[in-house]
């Protein structure tokens, strides 16, 4: 294997596919560049989003101005490492193909510079303060090259561009501080039921569409608490917490055979005996009580992160 060269995500969202040969006629618009993330998934039938998870199509998702590990190209695909999504896949960052063109070579970020953070569910990058250039998903991360009163330049994989502040916050690194947050615990709550009645999506890691745990990863993320991406190792991490423990933001694992099998799914323990979560591609992000929902016997160990 080559040295991995350092590139940038330059789509609204990268998804990061098992082969170059994954992806079917009708995940073209996930292909371009720019990605067309509502056309993708407006145009896929509910069998095409189960046959996502069947065929085990998608590994993860990328959101734009993220950077990578290019270890491999051929044919027009990067095979990538993602060093933000913790995984036992690979240490270095979590594996997969993408196209190449939705790739270029990362830029320098001036030293010290804060970065601006979409908190948003959604926002437009302006290419100029009034015409748009592509919508970003919730926790995309711009550097900052100047403040204004109503909008932020940023640093953009192709040149500046311009995010309205109220779509934004300004952090200083790569992820937010904790410093000033009274309940992390419950925030990391409070953000989860923003997305209620989201579709989900198999391997979706942005506020498109999310996968079991890539809801978790990212109401972790917003909070400055970088978690393994999947959930079998979220499961292998944290505290250890007894049922009769649990907090509002804790992390609640479900495994086959009642519980005794492998780890299949997470959510987030949302107080008073409810969980928050991301279920299944029939479904969308829901509240539900954890003793009489179907996962309730499988329900095997819970883990705390944020403190």
């Amino acid at each position: 294997m080559r040295v991995p060269v350092r590139k940038m995500v330059a789509v609204s969202v990268a998804t990061v596919w098992s082969k170059p040969d994954s992806p079917r006629p009708v995940d073209e618009p996930a292909l371009r560049c720019p990605a067309d993330m509502r056309e993708w998934l407006g145009d896929m039938t509910l069998g095409d989003k189960l046959d996502l998870c069947l065929a085990n199509r998608i590994q993860t998702q990328i959101l734009y101005g993220a950077s990578v590990l290019v270890t491999e190209e051929v044919g027009g695909w990067s095979k990538v490492l993602i060093p933000q999504q913790g995984t036992r896949k690979d240490d270095l960052g979590y594996p997969g193909w993408v196209p190449s063109c939705q790739l270029v070579e990362e830029s320098d970020v001036p030293l010290g510079s804060k970065r601006a953070e979409v908190i948003s569910d959604k926002a437009w990058l302006y290419k100029n303060p009034t015409q748009q250039l592509i919508e970003l998903s919730y926790l995309t991360s711009l550097p900052v090259l100047e403040e204004m009163e109503k909008l932020v330049k940023v640093q953009t994989p192709e040149g500046a561009g311009y995010l309205k502040v109220d779509d934004i916050r300004l952090i200083d690194g790569p992820l937010a501080s904790q410093v000033g947050v009274a309940d992390i615990g419950q925030g990391i709550v409070e953000q989860a039921k923003r997305f209620l009645d989201l579709p989900y999506l198999w391997g979706g890691l942005s506020s498109y569409g999310f996968d079991c745990s890539g809801f978790a990863h990212s109401m972790h993320r917003y909070f400055g608490i970088l978690i393994p991406r999947d959930a079998s190792d979220q499961a292998k991490r944290g505290t250890l917490v007894k049922k009769e423990q649990l907090e509002a933001g804790d992390l609640l694992f479900f495994a086959h055979d009642e519980g005794k099998g492998a780890i299949h799914h997470v959510g987030i323990y949302a107080g008073d005996g409810q969980m928050i979560h991301s279920p299944e591609t029939i479904s969308s992000i829901e509240l539900v009580d954890l003793k009489t929902c179907k996962l309730a016997k499988e329900h095997c160990m819970s883990r705390r992160y944020w403190k």
